[in-house]
């Protein structure tokens, strides 16, 4: 199913970004990422950090394919939509989806839920997702990033 698809189950609607948006956006990731690197933190708060990166970079490509995801599964569909923006591969978007329900587990229902090893795979698979994004907004979208 392609955007325009999910847009008319309004699964998303139109959104006109600006370099601005973008850039906030990005640097929101970074300073996730940096922050979830700080030594002595617990592995749910480099989880919880490391995920909010994803989602920034995530929303950043959305937005720059003119779109933002509705309220109904609002995390559930940005990340399903890196298939289509980043041409993500279906095994980096069910690592991410199994960070959502662990994060949502560890938010809501439980402490401890993961470990060390866990947050710094994470903040590797993010540290990856960055990459790829910068590196599609860059050819998709040039006018969009910083600096162009």
């Amino acid at each position: 199913m392609s955007l325009r698809e999910w847009r008319a189950n309004r699964w998303l609607v139109d959104h006109q970004t600006s370099r601005a948006e973008i850039a906030e956006l990005l640097a929101l990731a970074a300073r996730g990422l940096a922050d979830a690197a700080v030594e002595g933190l617990s592995a749910d708060a480099r989880v919880g950090l490391g995920y909010g990166s994803a989602i920034a970079l995530a929303t950043a490509a959305l937005a720059a394919a003119g779109y933002r995801a509705g309220r109904e599964r609002h995390h559930e569909r940005v990340l399903d939509s890196l298939l289509h923006t980043i041409d993500a591969a279906p095994l980096l978007v069910t690592q991410l989806h199994r960070i959502r329900r662990l994060r949502n587990a560890m938010t809501y229902e439980r402490v401890g839920l993961s470990s060390q090893k866990e947050a710094q795979d994470l903040i590797d698979l993010v540290r990856r997702l960055e990459r790829l994004t910068t590196r599609s907004l860059r050819t998709q979208h040039p006018e969009l990033m910083p600096g162009a």
